[in-house]
């Protein structure tokens, strides 16, 4: 008896809602075949406009998988299958995940923004979050430095992108400065003379770019000169350890005064 009361409920209802599982499941397969072909369009359109290649693949999986769950969607409601409870529980677990992962969700926000926006770009060198250093990777939810003593730093997005970020290397010249001090009993103009020589013979500071040299301070003890050059963001270093000895050892050699210790 109870099978037949099983068996007539199913016949029942198959009677009823035939037509509409019918029409579900044709819909169902159309479905499924648009969404194979949308996903290659999608892909070729993302490669046309140059969009990164770090958000290809999640733009493409989230769209794809959009898609898939309104068709599921709209299948169970033409089929009759009604989805409050699904949408209830669907509901709290999100919220419940947002919760958990508010954090990885501001990194990955982060990401998408950078990597959309562009404040850098890989090579590129860039001072965030206390660190200076060359960018070689920009994931999704971090991205990774290397310093010039060789230490790779690992920075979350989120935190990068609300904070600020120096990008050195984005003007393609880097202005180097620093300050040489003298005693009282330095002659300004051989000084500065001497000085200005060093630069045009130091072949890391570019030499079509304006050079300043010029007495900025009076201490106790001595005299304070500025130098400014422009040079390569990549050669900074290496410009200034360059210059400074030019400079001490010219100066030195020319009998300049330099501050008596202590």
């Amino acid at each position: 008896m109870k099978l037949q009361k099983l068996y007539d409920r199913a016949f029942g209802y198959l009677y009823t809602h035939g037509p509409d599982i019918l029409i579900g499941l044709i819909i169902f397969f159309i479905g499924l075949w648009f969404i194979k072909f949308l996903r290659s369009r999608l892909r070729d359109r993302m490669s046309k406009r140059k969009v990164h290649s770090s958000l290809q693949p999640f733009f493409l999986s989230l769209s794809i998988t959009a898609l898939y769950i309104l068709l599921i969607i709209t299948v169970m409601e033409i089929m009759g299958l009604h989805i409050t409870i699904f949408t209830t529980i669907i509901g709290a677990f999100s919220v419940a995940a947002g919760l958990a992962l508010s954090g990885t969700f501001q990194n990955f926000a982060g990401g998408v923004l950078i990597l959309l926006l562009k404040p850098f770009d890989i090579d590129d060198n860039i001072i965030a979050q206390g660190q200076d250093g060359k960018v070689v990777s920009i994931q999704i939810f971090y991205t990774v430095l290397l310093t010039i003593d060789n230490k790779t730093i690992i920075i979350p997005n989120g935190k990068l992108f609300n904070e600020v970020i120096v990008n050195v290397s984005r003007e393609n010249l880097r202005r180097l400065d620093f300050e040489v001090k003298l005693g009282y009993a330095a002659d300004v103009d051989k000084a500065k003379k001497i000085m200005l020589a060093a630069i045009k013979a130091t072949e890391y500071v570019l030499d079509d770019q304006p050079v300043r040299v010029g007495l900025v301070g009076l201490e106790i003890d001595s005299i304070r000169f500025t130098v400014n050059v422009w040079v390569d963001p990549s050669n900074y270093l290496v410009a200034k350890i360059a210059l400074m000895e030019k400079m001490i050892k010219d100066l030195g050699a020319a009998g300049v005064a330099f501050p008596k210790a202590g």
